[in-house]
């Protein structure tokens, strides 16, 4: 069930926020530009409104994707890291002693309010849209991250996956000392 009055957090600790989130920290100038209301619009008809018990709000959870898709995080890290990072919980919408939603809720949210994949699209274009409008996109160019899609199929196996993050890790290590090379094992060990 989805609650038709948007809800106001009452704690004596948001304050906090003025002081530990910057007015140039980016989550901040995104809450205060954007309405992110388009998306209950687009979201209505994916929940009851009278029946069951009370939902996490859907834009929310939507900008737990945001948050996920902009640092390049797992559904459980966005969440870890949302119980810890004030600017997190200040963009989510929280107050600081709240607590965050599970993990899987994420996975739940995307199956079943985001299922139609026209209905992501639409609202990562429209969230851009604004974006633009706003003028918190500053380049001519936008590069879209599909993570949505890869997380259906794994294009990697575990061992092209474990060889690409050890080369990485190797490039790292040699631009630091480039003796390590004579340390380190064979590059194909896998």
């Amino acid at each position: 069930m989805i609650s038709n009055q948007e809800t106001l957090t009452l704690s004596p600790f948001m304050a906090i926020y003025d002081i530990v989130v910057p007015k140039d920290n980016m989550l901040r100038q995104i809450n205060e530009l954007v309405d992110f209301t388009f998306i209950l619009e687009e979201l209505n008809t994916k929940y009851c409104l009278d029946n069951g018990r009370n939902a996490v709000p859907p834009i929310r959870m939507f900008k737990y994707l945001l948050l996920k898709s902009i640092f390049d995080l797992s559904d459980v890290d966005v969440v870890e890291r949302s119980k810890y990072d004030m600017s997190f919980k200040y963009f989510l919408g929280m107050a600081p002693e709240d607590s965050v939603i599970n993990p899987s809720s994420l996975t739940k949210f995307r199956k079943l309010r985001l299922q139609d994949v026209g209905l992501m699209d639409m609202l990562i274009n429209k969230s851009v849209e604004i974006a633009l409008e706003k003028e918190t996109i500053k380049s001519k160019s936008i590069i879209l991250d599909a993570t949505h899609t890869k997380a259906r199929y794994n294009h990697k196996s575990p061992k092209e996956f474990l060889q690409e993050k050890t080369k990485n890790v190797r490039k790292a290590t040699y631009q630091i000392d480039e003796s390590m090379k004579e340390k380190f094992p064979p590059e194909n060990l896998f």
